[in-house]
């Protein structure tokens, strides 16, 4: 066990996977959890939430599972206060809740427009709104807002939703980090690129390979430069290091964890 974040109590939003194996908010809050922190693991899947939380106990860690649909403003209010009740404090909001609906603009409908923008971006707009007032009263914080490469390149799915919320989240992250650098609250962005995940599995197959997902992930391999995607450990452990105080003079930043792969898209 670790102590990068030694006595700080850190909210993951988005903390069960998508499917089996490692998604990026499961990975992040058990490696939050390995360096000392308590972890509020939120999620709209309890039995997801759960699945992390027996992770992190079997390893004497400590967390508690909330359930929560994080576009909606009366949820993400109730967890706030749910974990200052149990806690007192929420030194690290970590958001990574994010869906991917295939669709350009003609293709795409206003339902699913709507849809996608609550639950990418409105939801890191709520879980901010909530949760800074308590990191001012308590002399300061660190937020890490899960964005995309999709945010500043056409990767060549057509997502039109994915990469409008994704952009958002830039600045929505840099806004509330020049607003409130002077009260110690820092907010940063991390931009994964091609990533192994359970969530990739099932709006992408079918663009990549007709729904051949074994073929679909050596496609995706083979356009990064390292020929591997990246996976859900290599975003949680650049989360860890904006979270932790070893980047207590880093804020407004992006950073790109994607193999290299935005260095060549044109």
């Amino acid at each position: 066990m670790g102590e990068r974040l030694k006595g700080k109590v850190a909210m993951v939003v988005g903390a069960g996977s998508a499917g089996p194996g490692w998604g990026n908010g499961k990975a992040t809050a058990v490696l939050f959890a390995r360096e000392g922190a308590k972890v509020f693991a939120v999620d709209i899947n309890l039995a997801a939430a759960d699945e992390t939380r027996e992770l992190i106990q079997k390893e004497n860690g400590e967390c508690t599972v909330h359930q929560a649909d994080v576009s909606k403003s009366e949820q993400v209010r109730a967890m706030v206060d749910r974990c200052i009740e149990i806690y007192g404090r929420i030194d690290i909001l970590q958001n990574v809740v994010g869906i991917v609906e295939v669709g350009g603009p003609v293709e795409t409908s206003e339902e699913t427009w709507d849809r996608v923008q609550a639950v990418n971006l409105k939801s890191q707009f709520l879980t901010c709104k909530y949760v800074i007032p308590h990191m001012e009263r308590q002399g300061g914080g660190a937020i890490v807002n899960m964005s995309s490469i999709a945010a500043i390149r056409y990767t060549g799915v057509p997502y039109v939703t994915y990469y409008t919320t994704k952009a958002a989240i830039l600045q929505l992250t840099q806004s509330v980090a020049l607003q409130y650098a002077e009260k110690n609250i820092r907010a940063n962005a991390v931009l994964p690129g091609l990533m192994n995940t359970p969530m990739i599995v099932e709006p992408l197959k079918d663009v990549y390979a007709k729904g051949d997902v074994e073929k679909m992930i050596k496609i995706r391999d083979e356009q990064c430069p390292m020929k591997k995607m990246g996976d859900a450990w290599d975003v949680a452990y650049a989360s860890l290091f904006l979270a932790s105080d070893e980047a207590k003079y880093i804020t407004g930043t992006q950073l790109v964890v994607d193999g290299g792969i935005t260095c060549k898209f044109a």
